[in-house]
This record gives structure tokens, C-alpha cells and sequence, in this order.
């Protein structure tokens, strides 16, 4: 299974904010939206960089409660991990547990299609898993 079927599935909205957003606006959009991460976005719909929920908090215990002043573009992750709609589920779970990430955004062309998180990783694995399973299942039963 690769990252555009799950696409499919879950659909491709991905919650964006310009760099100029500031970031008690941004915690507050994660919050309302219940989401783990916002994709900060430049010209043209590329990808600028990705602020988190661990990143706020980070920046809280840094700076205190000044940091919710800043505007994203001056606290956001800038070397923003990406995938591709070619991605696989094997793929997103080594860049995930190696880079610590939570969240992938989707890109295609430079431009962001979507996002990936570690929940819809899990899930569709577990989904490929049970596959597998009732795949054996059949073959030991015919067997």
C-alpha cells in the first residue's frame, strides 16, 4: 500500500498558515481542529516549513509564554521531511521512527497534495496486516 491510496481513502485536506501567522493563533487552530501539526505554506502552495505540537511546546519551555507572539515563520521547522503519493507504508514507518516524526506532508511537483500522519500509518498497516493474514488463512485451508 502506498501513500495515494491512503489519500483516497482519508482524503487530502491539510490544515496550512502562511509564516506570518502567529503562533497562539497556530496553537489555537491545532487545538480547535484537533490536529498535531500545521504545514506552513510560501508562494505557489510549496511547502515553507511545519510547525507541531511538539514544537510549541518546546518553544514554550525555551521562551516562555513570549513565544506565542512569534509568527510561525520564525519558530516553524524549516527542513520539512516530505513523502511522495509513491511512498510506501514500509517507507513512512522507517522515516517516521528515524526522523521522530509524527506528521509527512504529501508532495508531488512541489506542491502539497496532503499529509501523513503516524495514525494513518498505523492504521493501514494493520489493515495490509490483516490482509496478509486471511491471505495465509486461505492458502493453509486449501492446502
Amino acid at each position: 500500500m502506498n501513500v495515494a491510496t491512503i489519500l483516497k481513502s482519508k482524503g487530502r485536506a491539510v490544515e496550512t498558515a502562511k509564516s506570518s501567522v502567529l503562533l497562539k493563533e497556530l496553537a489555537s487552530t491545532l487545538a480547535t481542529k484537533k490536529i498535531g501539526a500545521v504545514v506552513v505554506v510560501g508562494d505557489q502552495g510549496r511547502v515553507a516549513g511545519i510547525v507541531s505540537e511538539r514544537d510549541i511546546v518546546r518553544l514554550l519551555a525555551e521562551r516562555g509564554t513570549e513565544a506565542l507572539t512569534l509568527p510561525v515563520g520564525e519558530c516553524m521547522t524549516r527542513n520539512v521531511v516530505t513523502c511522495s503519493e509513491a511512498s510506501t507504508i514500509d517507507e513512512l514507518m522507517e522515516t517516521m521512527t528515524q526522523g521522530r516524526f509524527r506528521h509527512l506532508p504529501v508532495v508531488e511537483n512541489d506542491k502539497l497534495v496532503g499529509i501523513i500522519s503516524i495514525g494513518d500509518v498505523v492504521k493501514y498497516h494493520i489493515a495490509d496486516m490483516a490482509l496478509e493474514v486471511s491471505a495465509m488463512r486461505n492458502y493453509l485451508a486449501t492446502g
